[in-house]
């Protein structure tokens, strides 16, 4: 392949270490009444934007100004001249080169690239557990990495084989999807194509944003995340880093774990860690709630059943991976959000 590609796109249908595996459309939880008050029962529904797992990719033409040099994270400068055979280490990274619409220049995957265009590529590396030989097999023009991908020795041996590798640091929040963007398509050589998804990616969360319910600040429904895996046991209520508070706070609600004083990402769950959060809903990732068996299992965590969110069985669950993405579909993942826990009231 070439080093300028012209790119023809076409429109279509569709927490850290501890949470590796994220991304898909939203699913759930809730019919609320028309008073802006939250779902009270937890019950399957779809998601606010219904269809199946697809990215959509930027519609236009857009070429490559390569050779593109840029920064990586980890200090080095980087100049990339083929974007013909492109290597993401993350979901999320996946999810940008396909919808600013090099998808077709995709060779392989992180297992938590599960959106559809994806579903056939090969799977080369799980986020903290990369392959570089799996990697270097595939014989890359540009690997994309982020700051968390590991581990370190992996990544060094892809960088000393000579394959340009770009390492971005990943999105925390809101703030950081204008940034990702533009890192990405930096690095693609696609400055154009970036301003475009972020011109449209801002209008749509804008949009979600004016149909969320005003409520008085003691008002807001305070929304507990917790991190589940049954099968390991792992059982943690997310705090002020755990990369969920800024979407509970755009949708209108409050991050009950940061609000009892949690600071860093995570925590076990207790019952007194949960009976302080005293959530009026739990904030779930779709294969963590199927991990316990459902809402039923989920009750059956110590303190869970004992919290308000418990009593009223309110459980607001979204796909693993796109939840905490941070990029072209958070408008589908905040309009999700708003719409399990406010029902009618955020139509």
């Amino acid at each position: 392949m070439v080093d300028r590609v012209v790119l023809r796109t076409r429109r279509a249908a569709g927490v850290r270490a501890a949470a590796a595996a994220l991304v898909g459309v939203l699913a759930l939880a809730g019919c609320g009444g028309g008073d802006g008050t939250p779902a009270k029962k937890a019950t399957t529904a779809s998601a606010a934007r219904p269809g199946p797992d697809r990215i959509e990719p930027l519609q236009g033409s857009f070429t490559p100004e390569l050779p593109a040099r840029v920064h990586s994270a980890d200090g080095h400068e980087v100049t990339v001249r083929d974007v013909s055979r492109i290597v993401p280490l993350s979901g999320s990274l996946s999810e940008l080169v396909f919808t600013l619409g090099l998808g077709e220049h995709v060779v392989a995957k992180d297992v938590t690239a599960t959106f559809e265009q994806a579903g056939k590529l090969p799977v080369v590396t799980r986020a903290h557990d990369v392959s570089a030989e799996s990697v270097l097999s595939l014989r890359p023009t540009l690997v994309l990495a982020d700051t968390t991908t590991g581990p370190t020795e992996a990544i060094a041996q892809i960088r000393d084989a000579g394959i340009p590798l770009v390492v971005l640091a990943p999105a925390k929040g809101l703030d950081d999807v204008d940034r990702r963007i533009d890192e990405v398509a930096g690095a693609l050589g696609l400055p154009d194509a970036g301003a475009a998804l972020k011109k449209r990616t801002d209008a749509r969360i804008a949009a979600v944003r004016k149909r969320i319910p005003r409520r008085a600040a003691g008002d807001r429904p305070r929304v507990a995340f917790l991190y589940l895996r049954g099968t390991a046991s792992v059982y943690l209520l997310g705090g002020a880093e755990s990369g969920a508070s800024s979407l509970l706070e755009a949708a209108g609600a409050r991050d009950a774990g940061k609000e009892s004083g949690l600071r860093k990402d995570f925590t076990a769950i207790t019952s007194e860690a949960l009976a302080k959060a005293a959530p009026d809903a739990i904030l779930v990732m779709t294969k963590g709630l199927e991990s316990v068996d459902g809402v039923d299992g989920l009750l059956k965590i110590p303190g869970v059943a004992e919290t308000p969110a418990g009593l009223d069985r309110r459980v607001v669950s979204v796909d693993d991976g796109v939840l905490l993405n941070y990029g072209p579909r958070t408008d589908e993942v905040l309009a999700s959000i708003v719409e399990q826990l406010y029902g009618k009231a955020s139509s």
